[in-house]
């Protein structure tokens, strides 16, 4: 028997995990991006529409209350981008009822709001990068970590979430150790291996001396309620990331995820494989890291019209 859009949510999110394999996070966005759909529905007396019923009107009238939906944190409309989260969310919802052979309008009926063509990626040059990495004083335990964490970051292009399950007994660092690989489960479960270059654990070796306390993360805080959990949250990373990229100096728009990006345009630009660095980072499309060949090959460019000889 055919329900109402709105009560396919818990079979929908269920699809998501086991057969599109989404870790926990991931089926956690899908259901808050699609409550504004459901929510629109219910306000506008449409609970009981059933995806049958669903027509592009409808799809229309909720692009234009995206568009006017104002967002509580910035007090501004919308972006487009944020929108067109919206809309993909509904496209999977549509996805999925094809793929349970529930009549419903095509997923490609639903069009994105229109964004500008090229993304600039921002990073750091490896001058910068230096300067980020000695912010820290190294002679405090909160100074060691804070090193550790940014040396961990752009040695291995790990994303905050994947840095955040990190536990120390994956670390069992020998004195002589000088390099490590160490496989993590990252986005949509995707298992990938990381590496630790000698100079970060040399630092992770200094760190791991001050940690006496039984606690399981590998990156803990010192302050704060004392009931509540010990692991550091990514909230509380991209924080330390911001006070150090202030004490550098560098521009405010960086945060954690510009370590990510200026570790795999440092490996593009020494002429690494776009193939390999997609292992590197765990995208599972190299279609999402192909965003970096355009960085690269600006500099390619302006190496070539600064260096390359013209004839007389």
């Amino acid at each position: 028997m055919v329900k109402p859009i709105i009560e396919y949510k818990n079979d929908f999110l269920e699809y998501l995990d086991i057969e599109k394999g989404l870790g926990n996070k991931s089926q956690i966005t899908y259901e808050r991006l699609l409550n504004k759909f459901f929510s629109w529905l219910k306000s506008n007396n449409l609970e009981k529409l059933k995806p049958s019923e669903l027509t592009k009107d409808h799809i229309w009238k909720y692009r234009v209350f995206l568009s006017k939906n104002i967002s509580p944190k910035t007090k501004e409309p919308l972006k487009r981008s944020t929108q067109n989260h919206y809309l993909i969310a509904l496209r999977n919802l549509l996805k999925f009822f094809a793929q349970r052979d529930i009549a419903a309008l095509p997923a490609d009926k639903i069009q994105l709001a229109k964004q500008q063509s090229s993304k600039s990626v921002k990073f750091l040059n490896l001058e910068q990068i230096k300067d980020l990495l000695d912010s820290p004083i190294p002679n405090t335990r909160t100074g060691l970590r804070d090193k550790a964490i940014l040396e961990v970051l752009f040695s291995t292009g790990m994303r905050v979430a994947e840095l955040v399950a990190l536990n120390k007994d994956q670390f069992r660092i020998k004195p002589d150790t000088k390099d490590l690989e160490l496989s993590i489960v990252g986005k949509g479960n995707r298992v990938r291996p990381v590496y630790f270059s000698e100079r970060c654990l040399n630092v992770l070796k200094k760190y791991l001396k001050t940690r006496d306390d039984k606690e399981k993360a590998l990156f803990i805080r010192y302050k704060g309620p004392k009931n509540a959990p010990l692991r550091l949250t990514t909230r509380s990373v991209e924080n330390i990331v911001k006070k150090h990229v202030i004490r550098a100096g560098l521009p405010l728009s960086t945060v954690v995820h510009t370590l990510r990006h200026s570790f795999a345009t440092d490996l593009l630009a020494k002429g690494v494989d776009l193939r390999v660095v997609q292992e590197f980072l765990g995208h599972k499309s190299i279609a999402t890291t192909q965003i970096y060949t355009h960085v690269v090959s600006k500099r390619l460019k302006d190496i070539h019209k600064k260096f390359h000889s013209e004839p007389e």
